[in-house]
This record gives C-alpha cells, structure tokens and sequence, in this order.
C-alpha cells in the first residue's frame, strides 16, 4: 500500500420437468459437482459423515459419489478414510469460490469507495501468500494506492495481518517464512512475541489496523471474510492518508462499515 496522488446472447433453456427442473437434469452430477465444490472449499481432508450432513443425502449415496470420483481420479482417501481432492483438480474448485467471491464483494467495495472516498481492497490466501484481487482507488488526488496481484505483507497491512491472523498456527509460520519478518517503517512489528499479541487482539477484535506499518503517511482497517466452512481465506480493507484520518469516533465508523461489510460478504458466501 502507497500513498499516491455488447450484451450476452441468450441460451435457450430445455423445458423443465414435472419437479420444475429441466427435464435433462442430472441429479447425480449436480451432487457430484456439489461434493468436489465442498472438498475444494474445505482445503483439508473430510470424513465421510461430515460430508454426509453436508450434502443432505444418505451415507450410501454419498459413499457411491466418493467412490466413482475416487476411481476417475478426482478424489484421494488418506490413511484415515478422510477425503480430499486430488492435487491437480484443486485450482478449478478454487478459482470457483475467487469467482463467486469477486461477484458479491466488489459491488461492496464500490458503495464503501462511494461512502467514505477512499481505496479499498480484496485479498485472498493462496497455499503460500497472501494476494490482492481486486482495488477500487479512491477519487481524490491524495489517496493510498494499491494493485491487483500485489502480494501482501503477512505481518504488517492490515489484509495481510487479518488472514494471517485467523490461520491455524502451522500455516500462519508457513506465511510468515515465505514471505519474511522484515521492517518497511520504522512501524513495522517484527518481534516475534510483539506479533503474536498483535495477531491474537486481531482475532479478539475481529478486526485488523496497519498503523503506518507499510507506508508513514496511511492507515489501514481490514476485516475477514469467512468461506462455508467457517475458515478465513480472504479479507477487504479500506485505506487513507492519516491526514484523513479524523476523530475517533469518524474512525470507529469506518472501522464498524469494513467489519459490516465483510460479515454480510461471508453471509452471501455461505447461502
């Protein structure tokens, strides 16, 4: 983060049956598709029973699905008869949630961009960083910038610090290796015991600041974004010059709006 200053054709649709879907609906590939869509999301290994109350089907329907897609390829079954995706279909299932996460947030970075005039942004977690996917700039000349495909500080914006935040401790240590604790401002935190507290009061809050930490002159607010599963994979932030900055009680409000927005981004995610 820096401080800078022809419409589709229509597909004709297939009568629907007598259940009001079409009458060449696959129930089973649809459920199918639905399974490999949870094992993506999930990013570990599910067993059979929690995929069972997932699905809404029977044990048995569910144990045929796994075992067609475990013999095509698509599946693997570890030692513990847990379930995940084989390596090389995972990124399709990814791109699918990225995709339907840009759908629902960036209309929300519009109207936040619209309400306070300044930059916000969208940051995912991929297996080994932390990546922007999407910015809208604030309209004035004075802003803090930033760039879709920049990769993230894990330890210091407040995108990066709120996704890290959430990880389980292994992979939280596994973003902190790859990217590296260095200092970018004389703000930056790169104690190890420093950032460990930072990333627990981020967790009790809910929320995450980047008080100068990548750039003197701005401030960030950040908060998370949940998949279904509940696990945190992407956060929004909004972004001003501290000379914006305000009262405390103009920058709780903005605070309040970024943690708002990205509760009823995760809501639409979940539905």
């Amino acid at each position: 983060m820096a401080l800078v200053s022809s419409r589709p054709r229509r597909r004709a649709c297939p009568p629907p049956g007598e259940d009001g879907e079409s009458q060449y609906h696959s129930r089973a590939v649809a459920k199918a598709l639905e399974l490999l869509e949870v094992l993506g999301v999930a990013g570990k290994p599910l067993p059979l029973n929690q995929l069972t109350h997932k699905l809404g089907l029977s044990k048995a329907s569910v144990f045929r699905l796994l075992y067609t897609l475990e013999e095509t390829g698509y599946v693997a079954k570890d030692q513990k008869g847990n379930y995940t995706l084989k390596h090389d279909f995972r990124p399709s299932v990814r791109d699918k949630l990225h995709a339907a996460l840009l759908k629902v947030a960036n209309p929300m970075l519009r109207e936040l961009t619209r309400e306070f005039r300044e930059t916000t942004g969208l940051a995912v977690l991929f297996d080994n960083h932390i990546e922007v996917i999407a910015v809208v700039e604030s309209p004035q000349t004075v802003r803090m910038g930033n760039t879709v495909g920049r990769i993230l500080q894990p330890h210091a914006s407040s995108l990066g610090k709120c996704i890290t935040a959430f990880q389980a401790e292994q992979r939280r240590e596994h973003l902190l290796r790859s990217y590296g604790v260095n200092p970018i401002t004389k703000n930056t935190i790169v104690d190890e015991n420093e950032l460990a507290d930072e990333f627990r009061r981020i967790r009790e809050a809910g929320s995450a600041l980047d008080r100068g930490e990548t750039c003197l002159d701005g401030q960030c607010f950040g908060a998370p974004i949940y998949n279904p599963d509940s696990e945190v994979f992407a956060a929004i932030s909004i972004s001003l010059p501290v000379s914006r900055l305000g009262t405390p009680l103009q920058q709780a409000r903005i605070l309040e709006r970024i943690v708002t927005a990205a509760a009823q981004i995760s809501k639409s995610l979940s539905l």
